[in-house]
C-alpha cells in the first residue's frame, strides 16, 4: 500500500529522515515497504551546502558530503540543508548520521579549530555604532592606552634622565630634556599604533573598549581590516581632531555613522554581530555598559572643570 502524507507530515518525516543513519533508513523502508513515501525518502538523501562565499551547491548525496568533508572543502560549521529541514543547519549537527567522526589515528590531520577569517554574511540588517557608543569605547581605550604609555614612558624617561642629566649641569642641559620628551612621545605613538591597529586587525576586530561596548571595526564591505589599514586609521584620528573635533562628530549624523577617519580609510564601526550569520542579535540601544561609562566620564569631566575653576579663583585672589 502506498501511503501518502500531507505537507506537514512530509516535513516531519523529512526531519526524521535527515537524522536517520543508513541502517535505520533501510529498516524504515523494510518496515513500511519501499513504496511508502519513496519520493520523499529519496529526496531526503539529497543535500545542499553553502561554501565560505555563501554560494549554494547541490544537490549531493551523503557519500559526496563525506568526501568533501575529508578533503577539507567543507567544515563542521558549513551550513547544509535538505527538503526535510526547516532551515539551514551546521554540518556538525549531523556528524553521527553522516559518519563524519574523526579517527584517533596519529596520521590523521589535526582537527583542532584554528583562527581563520570570519565569513562575511551580506544581506542582513546592519546596525551601525553611533557617536555615543564610539565615545564610550574611546574613553575606555584612552584610559588603557594612556596608563600603559604613561608607565612605559615614565620608565624609559627615568632611565634616560639618569644617564643624560646630572646635578652639576641640570639647568643647562635643555637638549637632554627635549630628547627625553621626544622619546616619550614616540613611545606613546608606538603604543597607540600597536594597541588600536593590532586589536582592530585581530580576529575580534575590536579594541578592549569596543569589545566592552559590543562594537567592531570592519571594511565598508564587512571584511576585517589589515594592520596597515588599522595603522592608517589611527593616524587619521589626528585629522578628525584638527578639524576642531568635527571629524569625530560626523559619526552622529552621516548616513552610515562614519567619522572623517572612517571615510579616509574606508572603514565602518558596527555592532559585533553585523555581517555574521546572526544579525538578529544586534542591539540598537546604547546598553548598560555604554550608559555607565558615559555617566562616569561626564562626572569626571565635571569634576575637572570644577577643579580648574576653583584653581582660577584662588589664583585671582592671590594676585589681588
Amino acid at each position: 500500500m502506498d501511503l501518502q502524507l500531507g505537507p506537514a507530515g512530509q516535513v516531519a518525516a523529512g526531519r526524521l529522515q535527515g537524522r536517520l543513519t543508513p541502517v535505520s533508513r533501510a529498516r524504515l523502508r523494510a518496515y513500511f515497504g519501499f513504496p511508502f513515501q519513496s519520493c520523499v525518502i529519496e529526496s531526503m538523501a539529497q543535500w545542499h551546502y553553502a561554501d565560505r562565499d555563501r554560494q549554494q551547491h547541490g544537490p549531493v548525496d551523503e557519500a559526496e558530503l563525506r568526501r568533501l568533508f575529508r578533503a577539507g572543502e567543507i567544515r563542521r560549521d558549513t551550513l547544509i540543508w535538505n527538503p526535510g529541514l526547516p532551515q539551514w543547519q551546521p554540518l556538525g549537527d549531523f556528524a553521527n548520521e553522516l559518519g563524519l567522526q574523526e579517527t584517533d589515528s596519529p596520521y590523521a590531520p589535526p582537527t583542532a579549530e584554528v583562527l581563520r577569517d570570519e565569513v562575511v554574511v551580506h544581506g542582513g540588517d546592519v546596525v551601525y555604532a553611533g557617536f555615543w557608543k564610539r565615545t564610550a569605547a574611546y574613553v575606555i581605550d584612552s584610559m588603557i592606552a594612556g596608563i600603559v604609555s604613561g608607565l612605559l614612558g615614565g620608565l624609559v624617561g627615568g632611565v634616560m634622565g639618569a644617564f643624560l642629566l646630572n646635578g652639576a649641569n641640570l639647568a643647562g642641559n635643555s637638549s637632554g630634556f627635549i630628547l627625553i620628551q621626544v622619546v616619550s612621545n614616540l613611545i606613546g605613538i608606538a603604543i597607540g599604533v600597536a594597541y588600536f591597529a593590532g586589536f582592530h586587525s585581530s580576529a575580534s576586530m575590536a579594541t578592549l573598549g569596543k569589545m566592552a561596548i559590543g562594537i567592531k571595526v570592519v571594511r565598508s564591505n564587512g571584511e576585517r581590516i589589515g594592520f596597515l589599514r588599522g595603522m592608517g586609521r589611527y593616524f587619521a584620528l589626528f585629522v578628525s581632531g584638527i578639524t576642531l573635533g568635527i571629524g569625530f562628530f560626523m559619526a552622529g549624523f552621516t548616513e552610515r555613522k562614519r567619522a572623517l577617519h572612517d571615510m579616509i580609510c574606508d572603514t565602518l564601526v558596527v555592532d559585533k554581530w553585523a555581517f555574521t550569520e546572526h544579525p538578529e542579535l544586534q542591539r540598537r540601544e546604547l546598553g548598560a555598559v555604554t550608559v555607565v561609562v558615559l555617566v562616569l566620564f561626564a562626572l569626571l569631566l565635571l569634576l575637572v572643570l570644577v577643579a580648574i575653576g576653583a584653581a582660577a579663583v584662588m589664583t585671582a585672589r592671590t594676585m589681588h
